[in-house]
């Protein structure tokens, strides 16, 4: 048998790449969000709505703003009246059948708020500036603004 030596590679003098090289990302253009979505998000609870007029993008936008703050102003309006509802109750509490005339109020008072609620989502995720009575006005001034 004889003895041969395999033959030696050259010493490995260049290095390959360490992989493909990539571009880098191109800074975002927009919110990610769009401004029917945004503003229909708005409606969901008053989180939303708070967020939306304190994040930078979406402050700038009108729609957005508009329907944030009236969202905001429809959640003060619902509190204020059911608290007026339950104050007057107290009131008139001694009078015979008031519990079942106020318990008919505060259900029209809420499927009022309710349906009101519902179009403003409707309308926004389509893009209107639907306006509340009293309510739209302010946040049309303020979007604005």
């Amino acid at each position: 048998m004889s003895d041969q030596i395999p033959p030696q590679q050259p010493p490995y003098t260049d290095v390959p790449p360490s992989g493909p090289t990539y571009p880098p990302p191109a800074p975002a253009a927009s919110s990610g969000l769009s401004d029917n979505a945004a503003a229909a998000i708005a409606y969901l609870t008053i989180i939303p709505a708070i967020i939306f007029l304190i994040l930078e993008p979406y402050n700038k936008i009108s729609l957005v703003k508009f329907h944030s703050i009236q969202c905001l102003g429809l959640a003060v309006v619902s509190f204020v009246l059911q608290v007026g509802v339950t104050i007057l109750f107290f009131i008139l509490h001694a009078i015979p059948l008031i519990g079942i005339l106020f318990l008919f109020v505060r259900l029209a008072i809420m499927l009022c708020i309710v349906v009101a609620w519902l179009m403003c989502i409707i309308k926004a995720s389509q893009g209107a500036w639907f306006k509340l009575p009293f309510i739209g006005d302010f946040a049309e001034k303020q979007a604005r603004s």
